[in-house]
């Protein structure tokens, strides 16, 4: 089974890659790394299936050449990879960590050497305990806290990386962490959520400007993305509909790129914003070079009687990854097109993360995955068709490279294009994998 689309059907100098997360694949019981929320979270019963963590993961921290060639021989442009903070800097603050600070020097020399472009995230979740003891994202001062990381980080590796963004997914840092209570720190707050979606975006905003103090460019913001469908045909559906796009989507576009929240979200989160917090849209602001969207699924959303936002989500007919998700590449055009039309104008957009999880078992040697296949044909297509109104998309990157840690689904749900025993360890590319190297040859 191949590609529709090869290198030559998109334009000159559009990079194609792959992403991966620290926690998710590196081994956080290596190297002098320092405890995170995440190892807190997974140590509570309940929280994540069988109790896994990021210990060993994927033990990226020693088999990183091995993984670097997989991306090689892919014929890929571009790694998007994370720096963990807790790596960095074992208590959040005070004294690095010498030997985290090597490693990511030994990544980034190592994907230049291969002729790849390292894109780097400067946090993909992993909070060190130390500083969630203090509050974490509810304390303001995570966004000098965040600063000072990204001094530290950005000053060892910054005059190398091809890009930067500071945080991936606020959404998920704010209100999937903090007000459903799925990720760590495990909260159901409102109160919490309403300080972390907005301390967030302050910590999104200081890292853009440390960076540029630094001397660095092609700084970004990468933003999840999920399309909100009604779930009929009524006025309160839409209405739903509409709210959820608001805190899910259009609250952290509008914060960087437009110094404002939406009205209907802030008609709930707005009693419990943290003082004075309409002072800060300058910093939140600070120009950015290119926009990241990472995009998933739709989710059909329904009014209900309950507390705001008075809604929950609904079953959906399409057919749907192993993640539950329904598979709606329409949503993809939809965002990019809606991103450069209404928020970036004009900046280049990256699609930054998009792909599926299956249950992909390796059969005879090989891993068949035609499923994963048509998922990325079809968002594929979407991206021709933004791209054929005009849209500047200049990039695609895969999630993920390898199977791993799937937060608090634990490593059941595999994303990769390369398949991983997680008991040897042992990496096997996949179907998927072999027909992406076909079509990116150049």
């Amino acid at each position: 089974m191949k590609m529709i689309y090869t290198r030559k059907d998109f334009p000159d100098g559009f990079q194609f890659g792959c992403a991966t997360s620290s926690y998710q694949i590196e081994g956080h019981g290596f190297g002098g790394a320092g405890r995170t929320h995440w190892d807190d979270f997974a140590a509570t019963p309940g929280n994540v299936v069988r109790a896994e963590h990021g210990a060993r993961a994927c033990d990226h921290y020693h088999r990183w050449t091995e993984d670097f060639d997989l991306i090689a021989d892919a014929n890929l442009d571009v790694y998007r990879f994370s720096t963990s903070w807790a790596r960095v800097l074992p208590d959040g603050r005070g004294t690095p960590n010498a030997e985290g600070l090597d490693f990511y020097d030994r990544l980034v020399d190592g994907l230049l050497e291969r002729g790849l472009k390292p894109a780097a995230t400067l946090y993909h979740w992993e909070l060190p305990s130390a500083l969630a003891d203090l509050g974490g994202w509810r304390n303001r001062d995570i966004a000098g806290w965040f600063g000072d990381y990204t001094d530290v980080i950005m000053r060892r590796i910054g005059d190398r990386v091809w890009s930067a963004a500071p945080i991936n997914e606020p959404w998920c840092v704010g209100w999937l962490s903090h007000f459903l209570g799925h990720h760590a720190p495990g909260l159901r707050d409102i109160r919490a959520t309403a300080r972390a979606m907005h301390h967030v975006l302050l910590a999104h905003g200081t890292a853009i400007s440390t960076m540029r103090g630094l001397g660095m460019g092609n700084l970004g913001g990468v933003f999840n993305m999920e399309y909100a469908a009604p779930a009929d045909d009524s006025p309160e559906a839409a209405s739903a509909a509409k709210l959820y796009d608001g805190y899910y989507n259009r609250f952290f576009l509008s914060g960087v790129f437009h110094k404002t929240y939406p009205d209907e979200v802030l008609e709930g989160l707005g009693p419990h914003m943290p003082a004075r917090w309409d002072e800060d849209f300058d910093v939140i602001g600070a120009p950015i070079d290119w926009c990241g969207i990472n995009y998933y699924t739709r989710k059909l959303i329904a009014p209900d009687k309950g507390p705001w936002p008075s809604h929950h989500e609904v079953p959906g007919p399409l057919p749907k990854t192993a993640m539950e998700w329904e598979i709606y590449p329409e949503g993809l055009e939809f965002f990019l097109k809606r991103t450069h039309a209404e928020y970036s104008k004009g900046l280049p957009i990256y699609v930054t993360e998009n792909g599926m999880a299956a249950p992909d078992t390796v059969i005879d040697g090989a891993v068949p995955d035609p499923h994963r296949i048509d998922y990325l044909n079809a968002h594929l297509a979407a991206v021709q068709s933004a791209l054929a109104d005009g849209v500047p998309v200049e990039g695609y990157f895969i999630w993920s490279l390898l199977d791993n840690y799937e937060w608090a689904l634990g490593y059941e749900k595999r994303f990769g294009v390369v398949h991983v025993d997680f008991d040897s360890l042992q990496r096997t590319p996949k179907a998927s994998y072999h027909a992406l190297k076909a079509a990116l040859t150049r």
